[in-house]
Order: structure tokens, then C-alpha cells, then sequence
């Protein structure tokens, strides 16, 4: 039964790997490695660099995603079940996908749509901020603050703030990459992304004080 449920990850995780092995004869020994946010190449290096920046970083994801419910001194995401699974899930369908979008990419040398990869991350907050309120308090994932670990209730209101800010800012991130060019895009999808991360920390510290004046 446990394989059964494990089936789905293993194959989302496969896909990369088995879409590089497709590719790997036509590739040429020296591939683009890295591109600014400008989609023009800025790093090149052996086309090995592939298989451990994408299908073995994606393999190791699931690995970590496997173990940390067990190694949690709180056993809050043991709790989650079938929540922590979905949350699994996405993640490594999305790790899946930006692997073998890197991997077309260096094929083509050319990243022809670089606001693609900022829709994909878009999407991917949406989804995260829908289950962070699900979130039990914990050590290894969510918004784990000082203020937030310390106190339950402080994590419960910073995740259900954190995880409206994630939604609703992972929509302006479509939105604007489907309506702006890459230079603008990308410096929104860097604004929003600094915005969606620091307010949920300095919320935490502001509800730690109130609760504990």
C-alpha cells in the first residue's frame, strides 16, 4: 500500500531523468548552465552538470521530503497525512517541471520565454499559500521565525497571513508576466517575492510581543 501511494512521486521525479537520457546524445559537451534575468546566457560548463543540478537534486528533494515528517521533534507533520502528501506532491511536480524546462532549455541553448518560469513559480505560491495554513508548527518547514516556533499561536497567525500574502501574490506574479515583458516581470517578481517574505516575519515578531506583553 505504501508503494502504491509512493508510485506517483516516483514517477514525477523520473521524468526528468528520463527526458535527459532522451536528449543526451544530442547534446554537445559544453552546454549553458545558467541565464540572467534577461534570458541571455551568462555561465557554461560540461553537460554532466545536468544530471546532479536536475534529476539528482530532484531525487535528493524527495528523499528529504521522505524523512523530515520522521526526524520532526514535534511530530506535527506525521500528523498532516494526506495534507503533507498533496503539499509533496506539487512541490516535487513543480521541481519536475522547472528540471525539465532547464533541461529543454539547454537543449534549444536558448531560454525563449524566461516570464514561463516566472508563471511556474507564480503558480507554485498560489498552491503553497492555499495549504500554509495547514501547516503544523514544526522545525523544517513554513515560516519558522523565532517568534513562530516559540509560540503555537503565533505560528497559526503568521501561516494563515503568510498563506493569503503567497496566494494573492502569486497571482500578481501570472498576471504580471502574462501582461509585462521579461525586464519588468522579473524586477515585480523580485519585489513581490521580498514583500511576500518579510512581512510574515516582522508579523510573527509583532504578534510574539503583543501575546507576550
Amino acid at each position: 500500500m505504501k508503494l502504491k501511494k509512493e508510485l506517483p512521486l516516483l514517477l514525477i521525479i523520473a521524468i526528468p531523468l528520463v527526458y535527459l537520457a532522451y536528449v543526451w546524445n544530442s547534446l554537445p559537451e559544453t552546454v549553458p548552465l545558467h541565464w540572467n534575468f534577461k534570458g541571455e546566457i551568462d555561465n557554461w560548463g560540461d553537460k554532466s552538470t545536468l544530471i546532479w543540478t536536475t534529476c539528482l537534486f530532484t531525487i535528493f528533494m524527495y528523499g528529504l521530503l521522505s524523512i523530515i515528517p520522521f526526524i520532526d521533534p514535534k511530530k506535527k507533520l506525521q500528523n498532516m497525512g494526506q495534507k503533507y502528501y498533496n503539499l509533496k506532491f506539487f512541490l516535487l511536480l513543480f521541481m519536475s517541471g522547472i528540471a525539465v524546462f532547464i533541461i529543454y532549455s539547454v537543449k534549444e541553448q536558448a531560454m525563449h520565454n524566461p516570464n514561463l518560469l516566472f508563471i511556474v513559480l507564480g503558480l507554485l505560491f498560489v498552491v503553497l499559500g492555499n495549504y500554509m495554513k495547514t501547516i503544523k508548527a514544526n522545525y523544517f518547514i513554513g515560516i519558522r521565525t523565532p517568534w513562530t516556533l516559540e509560540n503555537e499561536t503565533v505560528w497559526k497567525k503568521t501561516h494563515q497571513l503568510g498563506g493569503k500574502l503567497w496566494f494573492v501574490g502569486g497571482l500578481l506574479i501570472v498576471i504580471c508576466c502574462l501582461i509585462f515583458k521579461k525586464e519588468l516581470s522579473s524586477k515585480i517578481f523580485i519585489g513581490i517575492v521580498i514583500t511576500m517574505s518579510l512581512i510574515p516575519v516582522l508579523y510573527s515578531y509583532v504578534t510574539f510581543k503583543k501575546l507576550d506583553s
